[in-house]
């Protein structure tokens, strides 16, 4: 554990804030004993590091594509060298199990500046448009980046990247839950020698400082990841400044398996995908809808996969699943939990309190539902562990209707043995990213979602429009007379 609280970094420098004294624990969810403290940032401390991004800004925006995306391919090298200490700090905050921090969590962070810098330079930024005019792309500005705790490093690249090539200057607010992972990439950026002022870190509270940042009249973009309620509060923040609000919000995503699809293996990688991660995606495809005729066998196969699902250390190698990220979030889960045994959905597996055979650590038993109608709280809440509701469906049409009934529309999955009737299924579904058959998504992928799962889109060439403003030059192209 750390003996003095971790800093913020504000103009280039490490710093402690300016008037607030308050501190808070970062807990180690497997142990629930503190793995970092945190110097909390007041109102004064966002407004310092608005000022030193808002002075950098002319002069960073003004650098060349290809010196920015030098510093960028710079932090990559730094952040390879030192993957080892990402994994690390995020199985220790956060939770997850070594394999899918290794593989997977910090992974994000290199996989994605890679694509960004990719896609940077097969961009056509300065092009001529109609008789005389010039098409331009030009940084957004000042950027607010608030960040969730579930897939920290995703998120933080996923955002930071694009902001960095398109020539922007930024405040980061990471989760004040998963603080470590921030803190080894502002490292980074340190270490990759950004010009002084473009990349600024606070630490704090959304209630402390969520809405000086937000509201902010010197910040021109919000980009946010995180809950719905939470978008809603910032996006009427941001209001009264009509800044750019980017959000990626909640899901509940429905995973629709018809009878042709290969029932045990399409219910095994539906059951793995939504417990992986033990749970905290918000693209987890928690709603199992399965074909009728399938419905029971889909549910005894779903009994066999959830007994084989082990929990574990998440400092340890397997494929066994860590805890819950927190207290909070593992009361949560609890209480839905009981909600759905309330309404009368039929446990397969799992169930209330602590996984058996640990006595300390935030471990859900994993837990599966069926006989559930989709108007159950378990199936229209993002419960945001590992729990999956089975739903039956009589046709398509009704599998299409009940995968719409959510105020999501973050991802869906759809499984059949006939491609031309997914791909039918697919364009029906109202949410940002559809995976057939188990496909998965390559980072130049746009990433967002539709409805209440928010606004925007992520990762490649999407995620750089984002921090771009559109400017067109008229008359830029002057013709000789005839």
């Amino acid at each position: 554990m750390f003996d003095t609280p971790l800093k913020s970094y504000i103009n280039g420098q490490w710093v402690a804030p300016l008037t607030s004294t308050q501190t808070l624990e970062a807990i180690n969810p497997a142990t629930e004993e503190p793995c970092a403290i945190i110097a909390l940032c007041g109102p004064d401390d966002v407004d310092r590091a608005v000022q030193a991004a808002r002075a950098a800004f002319d002069a960073y925006s003004a650098l060349p594509l290809e010196n920015r995306l030098a510093l960028v391919e710079k932090l990559i090298g730094i952040f390879e060298r030192r993957y080892d200490e990402m994994v690390s700090a995020i199985s220790t905050e956060m939770g997850a199990p070594y394999d899918l921090s290794f593989n997977a969590q910090a992974e994000c962070g290199p996989g994605h500046l890679k694509e960004t810098v990719r896609a940077a330079r097969s961009m056509n930024w300065d092009s001529p448009i109609g008789s005389t005019g010039n098409l331009t792309y030009e940084a957004v500005g000042v950027c607010v980046l608030i960040t969730p705790w579930n897939w920290p490093i995703n998120q933080l690249a996923a955002k930071i990247g694009p902001a960095l090539v398109a020539g922007c200057t930024m405040v980061l607010k990471p989760s004040e839950i998963s603080p470590l992972s921030a803190q080894l990439f502002a490292e980074f950026i340190d270490e990759a020698g950004f010009p002084t002022g473009v990349f600024n870190m606070v630490h704090g509270t959304g209630a402390m400082i969520g809405d000086a940042l937000t509201g902010h009249p010197d910040v021109d973009m919000v980009s946010f990841t995180g809950s719905t309620r939470a978008g809603i509060q910032i996006a009427k923040s941001a209001a009264d400044t009509v800044k750019r609000v980017s959000q990626e919000l909640g899901g509940k995503s429905a995973n629709i398996i018809f009878a042709d699809a290969g029932l045990d293996a399409a219910v095994t990688r539906g059951i793995l995908h939504c417990f992986g991660n033990t749970g905290q995606s918000c693209n987890a495809p928690t709603r199992m809808l399965v074909e009728a005729s399938a419905y029971d066998a889909a549910v005894e196969i779903a009994a066999r996969v959830a007994a084989g699902v082990t929990l574990g250390d998440p400092m340890e190698k397997g494929p066994h699943l860590g805890p819950v990220v927190s207290k909070a979030q593992f009361d949560k889960i609890q209480a839905l939990i009981k909600a759905g045994i309330d309404e009368g959905a039929h446990l397969v597996a799992g169930g209330l309190g602590r996984a058996e055979g640990f006595d300390r650590g935030y471990y859900v038993k994993p837990t599966i539902f069926a006989h559930v109608h989709n108007k159950m709280t378990i199936a229209q809440e993002e419960i945001f562990g590992p729990v999956l509701v089975m739903i039956p469906f009589q046709d398509e049409a009704e599998a299409v209707r009940i995968a719409n009934d959510t105020p999501y529309g973050l991802a869906g999955y759809i499984q059949s043995g006939d491609l031309e009737r997914a791909r039918r299924v697919a364009r029906k579904i109202r949410a940002g990213s559809i995976y057939l058959n188990g496909a998965g998504q390559d980072y130049c992928s746009p990433f967002g979602g539709y409805k209440q799962s928010g606004n925007g889109r992520e990762w490649g060439v999407f995620g750089l429009h984002d921090f771009l403003e559109i400017k067109v030059i008229n008359g830029f192209i002057q013709h000789e007379a005839d």
